[in-house]
């Protein structure tokens, strides 16, 4: 059905549609995870269907529980209008890649992009239509759970992986019968919540909110993504679901929007604790007037909004757009003509074509940190034993947030070296817990670690204090394990640490005791044979950190992309630090965002540009300048570099941030080889947002220095000039 004869059909249901079917229509519920049609806290949304009084239901798992209640809608109800059914697939449905943090280290879209068509595939062929995916909350903040949900610190990285993520979910045609609904979310600035704590206060100017938190949101909507999400946090003041600065004066007027913007969790009624508003009848006015278009789990708007439109506190064009936009989706989804999951056709689980796909999306999220005296890969001759200790060394929770119930376990990292290096001797010892204090196990781990010619060491944060809610003050290691580790280190025996987690963690207590520091995070399904690959040699580690790791919780936020500051200021310093600095650390992050280590070493040369000046101009107009940069594997082995360009305007009207990426490439060479990567600027690139609240976007005349590199750390190469 084309887009016009969606719109013809769209005035065609609302015109025979009651004021109660149309607020149905923006009313979604959620269904209890343990039972089928009939049962539990499921009747409410059956009686709904039955009546035409429901727009969309969240969590139903499964062809059969899907359909019996789509029948009810479609068969039962007045209209016949069917449900659109939504599910949290974040990394996976029934194959769970690495968490969306360690998709972005790999540096590489495609992954992310591979992993949205296979939980598209799973999750359309079990009766699920709609993913409330991709979470492109830009953050700096480790403390936050969702950070592990999230693409890491950088608008432009988190730009081009939610692009990719969009255009995986949801292909070319979304009633494909392999595609799903991709949601944008949290619309907007969630990443910024103050101290880290979820669902917290974000106090934002115009400009920052425009520069740092929009892009990936207005990228996404430019890439076609059906659905955006309203988030939890107030933006300066006022709740986002209640924001028609943004949801409407931005999302759906400036980037003309046409898809639904739904609640999030009850998002709609938690205004009222918000001390946005009075009462339920505010709350749904409030939400519904800013742009929101369907209300999760709470029932403000089914509820309310006869009264609100009898009042005139909502308008009945308002009410009939919002319904127009929840009826678009549905067609687009090609409901109307297959309402019905084949239940025959049902993926049921994992294949070894997903496996392999998330095992080799794993191998290239890694990021190897350390490798003193060149420890790895572990693929000597004379490796005859070896000592995989730790927490998390025989452990299948390596899914991490957000993997969905009835889920396979991961595959230990013990299991997956066994199979890797059949002939050493490998023996076993868990040390201390993943979390708690329990140190009964370290002498055992000890002397596991003294009999053996090498030692990996399996540390890291559980899945469950990651991810939504998941919030923590310290930001090292739980429990024991820093103890485990210096009794383990304290033998000699050379000792790799595979460190497992979902967000940057403090590891500046330990990290010097041992030669080789792999992070592996929470990798997925594949988790044990992808670490055996890295470690082994099978993959060359190539990936690089989306994230600044901070030496010290104290130094939190720590950033890459900072603003300059005043002082301390010296003008014949080689490489002038504009930030100030603590007296009881060191300058500077543990590691820094961008950068990684691999098994080979490479060279990047100088960059070379089209042309050196540039009008601004004639860059508005869409005029580009390329940068061609070289790129040579100076090692004895093939692997992969991540080759970076960020940009940095030294005199601006607003000060801008002391360096941003504006372009990466991961290429894979041989030893040896030499090729040039070409990244392509314009306007978007070398301009930044005002704080004007209506959106003006300007590109200043004046130098902009082009820093080329392997990490956030190069230095300026080459100088663009803009008259």
């Amino acid at each position: 059905m084309s887009g016009h004869d969606h719109e013809s059909r769209i005035k065609e249901l609302l015109d025979g549609m009651t004021v109660e079917e149309k607020l149905g229509q923006l009313q979604q519920l959620a269904w209890a995870w343990d039972t089928g049609p009939g049962g539990g806290d499921t009747a409410a949304a059956e009686a709904a269907a039955r009546k035409g009084l429901l727009g969309s239901v969240l969590n139903v798992v499964g062809a059969e529980a899907s359909n019996a209640l789509q029948r009810i809608a479609v068969e039962e109800s007045r209209l016949g209008i069917p449900l659109v059914f939504g599910l949290d697939v974040i990394h996976g449905y029934h194959t769970t890649f690495p968490i969306p943090l360690a998709q972005a280290a790999a540096f590489d879209p495609a992954v992310t992009e591979r992993d949205a068509e296979v939980s598209a595939r799973e999750a359309r062929s079990n009766g699920i239509h709609w993913t409330f995916s991709p979470m492109m909350d830009v953050t700096r903040e480790p403390r936050w759970g969702r950070i592990a949900e999230s693409l890491g610190e950088d608008p432009y990285l988190t730009t081009r992986y939610a692009v990719a993520k969009v255009r995986g979910y949801q292909g070319a045609d979304l009633a494909a019968p392999d595609r799903l609904a991709a949601c944008a979310k949290h619309f907007v600035a969630y990443g910024g919540a103050e101290g880290g704590r979820d669902y917290n206060t974000v106090d934002v100017s115009e400009q920052r909110l425009r520069n740092l938190y929009l892009p990936p949101f207005q990228a996404a909507v430019d890439a076609g993504a059906a659905t955006v999400m309203a988030a939890f946090n107030t933006i300066s003041g006022i709740p986002a679901h209640a924001n028609p600065h943004t949801l409407t004066g931005i999302l759906k007027e400036a980037w003309d929007f046409d898809g639904v913007v739904v609640s999030d969790w009850t998002g709609v009624q938690e205004l009222i604790p918000h001390g946005n508003a009075a009462d339920e009848a505010e709350a749904a006015r409030r939400a519904v007037t800013a742009g929101v278009d369907m209300e999760m789990v709470s029932t403000t708007f089914a509820d309310h909004g006869r009264d609100l439109l009898a009042s005139g506190a909502l308008s009945a064009d308002r009410l009939d757009d919002a319904v127009a936009r929840v009826l678009r989706l549905k067609l687009r989804l090609g409901l109307f003509e297959r309402p019905y999951a084949e239940e025959s056709a049902a993926v049921t689980g994992p294949t070894a074509e997903t496996r392999a796909a998330a095992r080799e999306a794993a191998g290239r999220c890694m990021v190897l940190l350390k490798n003193s005296g060149g420890l790895l890969p572990l693929d000597g001759p004379g490796l005859r034993s070896l000592a995989v200790i730790g927490p998390f060394a025989d452990s299948g929770d390596l899914l991490g947030t957000w993997s969905l119930p009835g889920a396979p376990e991961a595959v230990p990292v013990l299991h997956g070296l066994r199979k890797a290096l059949p002939e050493a001797d490998i023996t076993h010892a868990a040390g201390v817990p993943a979390e708690g204090f329990d140190t009964s196990g370290i002498p055992a781990a000890v002397t596991a670690a003294e009999a053996a010619d090498a030692v990996v060491l399996v540390v890291g944060e559980p899945a469950a204090i990651s991810g939504e809610a998941a919030v923590r003050s310290d930001l090292g290691l739980p429990g024991a394990q820093e103890q485990l580790i210096d009794a383990v280190a304290a033998t000699g025996t050379p000792c790799v640490v595979v460190v497992v987690g979902g967000r940057p963690l403090t590891i500046g207590g330990w990290a010097d005791q041992v030669p080789a520091i792999l992070l592996a995070w929470h990798p997925g399904i594949e988790a044990g044979p992808a670490v055996a690959d890295v470690l082994t040699g099978a993959v060359v580690p190539g990936g690089k950190l989306p994230v600044t790791f901070p030496r010290a919780v104290g130094q939190v936020p720590l950033y890459y992309n900072h603003e300059r500051t005043g002082r301390p200021y010296d003008p014949a310093a080689p490489e002038v630090k504009y930030v100030s600095k603590y007296l009881d650390l060191a300058d500077g992050p543990e590691f820094a965002f961008g950068y990684g280590l691999s098994y080979t070493a490479f060279a990047v040369g100088e960059p070379s540009l089209s042309r050196e000046r540039v009008g601004a101009e004639e860059l508005r107009a869409g005029a580009t300048v390329e940068v061609t940069v070289p790129v040579r594997n100076t090692g004895d082995r093939a692997g992969d570099e991540v080759v970076q360009l960020y940009v940095q305007d030294p005199a601006a009207s607003i000060a801008q941030p002391v360096r941003r990426l504006r372009g990466f490439c991961r290429v894979r060479l041989a030893a040896g080889e030499e090729r040039e990567v070409r990244f392509t600027l314009g306007a978007d690139d070398v301009g930044y947002w005002t704080n004007d609240p209506a959106g003006v976007f300007t590109v200043e005349p004046g130098e902009i220095h082009l820093h080329t590199g392997t990490s956030s750390r190069t230095r300026a190469r080459r100088t663009l000039l803009i008259t």
